[in-house]
């Protein structure tokens, strides 16, 4: 009774370790705003952390079969291999697909990751698991000003109608060019015969966060100028 008691004991703690370091990363997405934060991070790395101790233990339920004559076969990793299995559709669910880019992703990988951290911690690997956790929430909070230094594009779309002048076209060109970390991609038009309105679609992009709001007022200044549209575009 003794040992069972030890080894008990010896339970709990690693499913509140795990609960603790689970509930650590997802802190850090609810401070983010994100749906899976510190509640769903706590209980996926709990949970995981039980399907590991499970898959430990399933070993002493059975330990009295013989294996010639039951058709019980024992693999310790299979519980542990569908937990991570089925990380994936709650992972889904975190991801959702804007029109300009894809957020999610993080607090996905983060559901997966903590999904490792209580299975290690029922496995008994200890240090290894503080030490991810570590990296995961360096990663999480002192990261960020090395991905600003990566300058990603900024995928835009314009849409400006007008009515209809020769030199439209070359002055909105213009306007553009004056801010050179914006590019234009290609450039799209239709014109509507009946109200003599020109509507130009133009993509863009640029290599930082540009203030569009000045382009487009510059842009609203243009003569005959009926609207002016700017968003988010798909990533090609």
């Amino acid at each position: 009774m003794m040992f069972d008691s030890l080894g008990t004991l010896s339970d709990l703690v690693k499913l509140i370790l795990s609960a603790l370091l689970g509930g650590i990363i997802g802190f850090e997405r609810e401070a983010h705003g994100q749906a899976a934060g510190f509640r769903t991070y706590l209980i996926v790395s709990t949970g995981a952390c039980l399907m590991m101790l499970l898959s430990l233990h399933i070993e002493e339920i059975y330990r009295n079969f013989n294996v010639s004559e039951s058709v019980v076969r024992l693999d310790p990793g299979r519980i542990a291999s569908y937990a991570i299995a089925s990380m994936g559709f709650l992972g889904a669910g975190a991801i959702i697909k804007g029109k300009g880019a894809v957020r999610g992703l993080t607090t996905a990988a983060g559901l997966w990751a903590v999904t490792g951290i209580g299975l290690s911690i029922g496995a008994g690997y200890i240090a290894q698991t503080l030490f991810t956790t570590f990296l995961i929430l360096i990663s999480l909070y002192l990261m960020k000003p090395v991905r600003e230094l990566a300058h990603r594009r900024i995928y835009s779309s314009l849409t400006i109608s007008l009515r209809a002048a020769d030199d439209a076209l070359a002055q909105i060109r213009m306007i553009i060019s004056n801010y050179p970390m914006i590019f234009i991609q290609h450039i799209n038009f239709s014109f509507e015969k009946a109200s003599g309105i020109t509507t130009y679609h133009i993509r863009v992009y640029s290599k930082e966060d540009k203030n569009w709001e000045h382009v487009v007022k510059r842009l609203t200044e243009l003569s005959g100028v009926e609207e002016v549209r700017w968003e988010e575009s798909d990533v090609p």
